[in-house]
């Protein structure tokens, strides 16, 4: 065992991960078998126009949870747009997919979540995209699913820790752009943000400068640790909160719905 990897073991952080994110699961799965599992509503595919496919975005869906959400949903019949860092596996994502489903409708955008100009540039261009490719622009569903688990303290070039940037401030600048597409959307639109058990290990919600710059959690010296697990539960808990604020402000006003 290298002396990294023996340091890893040794730290708070490993062991926070080891014990309280696997309490923070059984928690979960106790609180889903106390309620019972709800019948499964029966899947509905929007249906926009006669003709025209529902367009749906997936971040991050270059591999998990992403890649496998393109694929179902391609086979559902949306028009996919998978976005991701690498165009590398943008494009042998998009090739595998259509091995599979020669039928499958997709389209594929870089973007980095860690990056305000890349998110900028993806939003203009989607747009351009989507008003070239409909008579009524608009997209059904945005599926933010995009997200890391940083190994050390790294700033952005817009002064923002890494992992925060990418998995919250990122998804929320973007979904703000994409909401004038879901909020035309003929037929009733949705945004899915994924988050994570984990955000029951966090003992409250703080938004403030030293937070998103990563700094909340513990000092980022040279030679000391990265807070990693405390940082992650934080951008999954401002996620899940962004969740429900977006939602109930969203869900009476609009044909748009947050999950």
């Amino acid at each position: 065992m290298d002396r990294e990897a023996l340091r890893m073991l040794c730290s708070p952080q490993f062991w926070r991960m080891a014990v309280l994110w696997a309490l923070s699961l059984l928690h979960s799965y106790l609180l889903v078998f106390h309620c019972g599992r709800a019948d499964a509503p029966r899947r509905r595919r929007p249906r926009p126009a006669e003709g025209r496919c529902p367009i749906c975005v997936v971040t991050g869906a270059t591999s998990g949870l992403g890649r496998a959400a393109a694929a179902a949903l391609a086979r559902e019949g949306y028009h996919v747009v998978l976005a991701g860092r690498s165009t590398q596996l943008l494009y042998e994502t998009v090739q595998e997919i259509q091995r599979q489903q020669p039928d499958a409708h997709l389209k594929e955008f870089q973007v980095d979540l860690a990056s305000f100009k890349s998110i900028k540039k993806f939003g203009s261009s989607l747009k351009q995209w989507v008003h070239e490719k409909n008579v009524e622009p608009s997209i059904q569903l945005l599926v933010n699913n995009a997200g890391i688990l940083a190994k050390s303290h790294r700033i952005t070039e817009d002064g923002l820790d890494e992992m925060i940037q990418t998995n919250y401030i990122g998804p929320f600048m973007l979904t703000n752009i994409l909401l004038p597409l879901l909020k035309n959307s003929s037929v009733p639109s949705r945004v899915v943000n994924l988050t994570s058990f984990t955000h029951r290990c966090v003992s409250g919600l703080d938004v403030c400068e030293d937070a998103l710059r990563g700094m909340k959690f513990g000092r980022c010296s040279i030679g000391e640790s990265y807070p990693l697990a405390s940082t992650y539960e934080y951008t999954k808990l401002c996620m899940l909160m962004f969740s429900y604020e977006l939602h109930r402000q969203l869900h009476m006003s609009s044909g748009v719905s947050v999950i």
